[in-house]
C-alpha cells in the first residue's frame, strides 16, 4: 500500500516510531529539558500563527524551490545536526546523507554523530553542512576543520547554545547514559523492540566516532546525560567565532541564536547565515517559542535567517518563512521518519512536506515561497 495512505502526516510516523524504539532511546529522541515547558511553547507559538487563505488565482503550480548560501536546493528545508543518530536507526546519518543528497536538500552532520566525516564522504551532496561543538584544543579545532573540508563538506555550522549540559530529565528517569550502557533495565527495554535490536545487533552500538581520535583513556565521571564531547569543548566567545571565520573558506553559520543583538553582532564579525533556534526545547526550559522572535531577528541583520524548533509540517514551515526566514531545518521529524520506516523513512517525510507545502499554498494562492512573505498574518492567543 501506498506509504501516503498508512503514514499521512508526521503524527503518524511518529507514533510508529515509539512503537519501535526502546524506551531509552524514545526518550533520547523525543525529550527536552526541564518540565518540557519550552517545547510546549514552540509548538503553541507556530499554531498561534494565522495566515488569511486568497481566492480566484486560477490553477497554480507551486515552486518549492530555495537559494540559500549560494546553492540552489530543491526544498526550502533540510536535515538539522542530531548527536548520536546512530542510536535513533543503525546507519541513520548515512540513510540521511543519501536520501538529502537524493532529493537535493542540505544535511548537518554533528560533531557527535556516531559515524564521522570520512564515514559520510562517500555519500555527501555537492553542499553539505558539518555542524561544530568548539573544541578547546586549537590542535584538535584545526585538524576537525581540515576533515570536515577534506571529506567533503561545504558549509560550517557553529553550535553556540550549548554552554553546559542541559539534564534532560526524561532521559535520566528513562535509565540512558552516554556512552549507553547495557544495563538489565536497558536490556529489558531493547528485548521489546526487536526490529531496533537485530539491526543494532548487526552495526553494534553507537558511539560518537569522530571524536575517537582525540580521546584515550576511560571517560571522566560526567553527568548521565552529558556525553565524552564535553571533555574537549568550551563555551565559545567572539574571539572563538573570529577565529573560525578567519579559518574556513566557505560559508559559515552560527546556529543557537534567539537575540537580536547577537545576531547582529555575528553578522559583524562575517557570519554569512543566523540559525534562529532554541535547541528544539532541549538546553533551557526559560525561553519563548523560538517562532516569536523570528521578526526581531529578521530585522537586525541583512544575511539568510535560518530556523528550527518545533517545525512538524508544511504549514509550519510556511509560518517560519513568512514571519522571516529563508530555510527551515528538521531534527527530531527526520528521526521519527527513521524509526518509524526505516530506510524508507526519510524519503516519505521529504514527500509528506512537499505535499503539505502545495496544498498550503494553494490555499494561499502562492506560486513561490518568497510570496509567504506578503502574506496577512493573525496572531491567535
Amino acid at each position: 500500500m501506498d506509504l501516503h495512505q498508512l503514514y499521512p502526516g508526521l503524527k503518524d510516523l511518529k507514533c510508529r516510531a515509539k512503537a519501535r524504539l526502546p524506551h531509552f532511546v524514545w526518550e533520547y529522541l523525543d525529550s527536552g529539558t526541564g518540565a518540557e515547558i519550552a517545547k510546549a511553547r514552540n509548538r503553541s507559538g507556530l499554531d498561534s500563527v494565522a495566515m488569511l487563505p486568497s481566492v480566484l488565482h486560477g490553477p497554480l503550480e507551486p515552486d518549492l524551490s530555495a537559494n540559500l548560501l549560494g546553492t540552489l536546493y530543491s526544498r526550502p528545508f533540510g536535515v538539522a545536526p542530531v548527536g548520536m543518530s546512530g542510536l535513533i536507526w543503525p546507519d541513520a546519518e548515512g540513510i540521511l546523507a543519501r536520501t538529502a543528497a537524493a532529493a537535493r536538500i542540505p544535511y548537518c552532520l554533528s560533531t557527535v554523530a556516531s559515524q564521522s566525516p570520512e564515514d559520510l564522504a562517500p555519500h555527501l551532496g555537492e553542499d553539505a553542512w558539518f555542524q561544530l561543538y568548539p573544541p578547546k584544543d586549537a590542535g584538535i579545532r584545526t585538524d576537525l576543520l581540515a576533515r570536515a573540508r577534506d571529506a567533503g563538506f561545504k558549509t560550517l555550522v557553529l553550535t553556540v547554545d550549548v554552554p553546559v549540559a542541559s539534564r534532560r530529565e526524561r532521559q535520566v528517569r528513562s535509565g540512558l547514559t552516554q556512552p549507553p550502557r547495557l544495563t538489565p533495565r536497558i536490556a529489558a527495554q531493547i528485548a521489546r523492540r526487536p526490529a531496533w535490536a537485530l539491526g543494532m545487533a548487526r552495526c553494534g552500538l553507537p558511539h560518537m566516532r569522530t571524536l575517537d581520535k582525540y580521546i584515550s583513556g576511560a571517560q571522566a565521571n560526567l553527568p548521565p546525560t552529558a556525553h565524552i564531547g564535553y571533555l574537549l569543548r568550551i563555551s565559545p566567545d567572539w574571539t572563538y567565532v573570529q577565529w573560525l571565520r578567519q579559518n574556513w573558506d566557505g560559508p559559515f553559520v552560527v546556529k543557537g541564536v534567539q537575540r537580536a543583538e547577537d545576531a547582529r553582532r555575528l553578522q559583524e564579525a562575517g557570519a554569512d547565515a543566523i540559525w534562529l533556534s532554541n535547541h528544539g526545547g532541549r538546553q533551557f526550559d526559560g525561553c519563548p517559542p523560538a517562532i516569536s522572535l523570528l521578526p526581531e531577528i529578521r530585522a537586525a541583520v541583512d544575511i539568510p535567517v535560518i530556523f528550527d524548533s518545533g517545525i512538524e509540517g508544511g504549514l509550519d514551515i510556511l509560518r517560519a518563512l513568512a514571519l522571516g526566514a529563508d530555510f527551515v531545518m528538521l531534527g527530531r521529524a527526520f528521526h521519527y521518519a527513521l524509526a518509524a520506516l526505516g530506510t524508507a523513512g526519510p524519503e516519505h517525510l521529504i514527500s509528506i512536506l512537499s505535499r503539505d507545502l502545495e496544498a498550503n499554498m494553494g490555499q494561499l494562492g502562492l506560486s513561490t515561497l518568497g510570496e509567504a512573505r506578503n502574506l496577512q498574518l493573525h496572531t491567535t492567543s
